[in-house]
């Protein structure tokens, strides 16, 4: 009985942490999943959280005397759209000039930190930005938190970044699978020839995919920068574009797959960082759970990527009229 009691502590502890490190990655993979279901490899995920949460704090420490407590949200809108609009960089790339995606998407990271890099010495004369003035606080659910056991686990002292993942994920599942919109998406990915002979605009749909992508991750870096680092220098995103590309492959290239494997490695993350206030874990030496999340990051690809099945044309250019 105490074993339980104890055990349930920890998942009290650890789970809303988890999922708050998991809420970045679940755009960004989500983010990826728009893109490569269209056909469009998107490498650059890194690069567009990169941008996102560069954007995401100097929004924050620019606007938080206007806006007070609501600027990381407008922050995240920010994000969004500058994001947003970066990702047409590689849409024109890789759809209009047909350029390799692969090439397209790293260029896509060497210029995203280069360029953030070089705003944030001309803005703050230093290699890094300030703390954020204004984050994102924890609460509670009103109902939900009452529920006994998962209650308190996942309903009380989360981020309402959390509640926004998970919705967006969901929110992605429908939109995929049943409308229109998603269908035709999912098409111009599989067979964009008979898709274009059905009328459907390849090019249009693979604009829109990056962009949606381009958004999400854009929107997954502010999280990131300004819940997590709260700052942004060289080393903010690290690698974790890399680790949302490499949930939406684990999760098989499905919204809710992709968001169980972020929350997957999210879990990971949390416990390199909680593990010292963890009985049993806190005797693990601590550079094995630094590495934990990337070593997970590598087995589930070796371990996974030869059973999921891609999108049939993806990393194809289409080229009109060409058999």
């Amino acid at each position: 009985m105490n074993f339980i009691v104890s055990l349930l502590e920890i998942l009290y502890f650890l789970v809303p942490v988890a999922i708050a490190y998991a809420a970045p990655l679940i755009l960004t993979a989500i983010g990826g999943v728009f893109s490569e279901r269209s056909g469009v490899v998107n490498i650059g995920l890194e690069g567009l959280m990169v941008v996102g949460a560069f954007v995401g704090v100097v929004f924050n420490l620019t606007f938080a005397h206007i806006f007070g407590s609501s600027t990381p949200w407008m922050a995240l809108v920010a994000a969004m759209l500058i994001a947003a609009v970066f990702s047409l960089l590689h849409a024109v790339a890789s759809v209009s000039f047909r350029a390799d995606q692969v090439v397209s998407g790293v260029a896509i990271n060497l210029l995203a930190i280069g360029l953030c890099l070089f705003l944030v010495k001309m803005i703050y004369d230093k290699g890094q930005t300030d703390f954020v003035q204004e984050r994102f606080l924890r609460d509670s659910i009103p109902l939900l938190e009452k529920i006994p056991i998962i209650g308190p686990m996942f309903f009380q002292n989360v981020y309402g970044t959390s509640v926004l993942a998970i919705s967006i994920a969901i929110l992605a599942w429908i939109v995929l699978y049943y409308t229109p919109f998603g269908l035709r998406l999912r098409a111009v990915g599989e067979h964009p020839m008979a898709a274009d002979t059905m009328g459907i605009n390849v090019t249009r749909m693979r604009y829109i995919a990056v962009m949606i992508s381009g958004g999400l991750a854009g929107i997954g870096g502010a999280i990131y920068s300004q819940s997590i680092s709260q700052d942004f220098g060289h080393a903010t995103i690290n690698g974790q574009g890399f680790m949302a590309l490499a949930a939406l492959i684990f999760g098989k290239w499905h919204p809710l797959g992709a968001m169980g494997a972020a929350l997957f490695f999210g879990f990971a993350q949390a416990l390199s960082i909680v593990g010292d206030s963890i009985p049993y874990i806190r005797d693990v030496p601590n550079v094995f759970l630094l590495i934990l999340p990337y070593v997970l990051t590598i087995l589930a690809l070796a371990g996974f990527i030869g059973k999921a099945n891609a999108p049939k044309a993806l990393g194809t250019p289409y080229i009109k009229g060409k058999r």
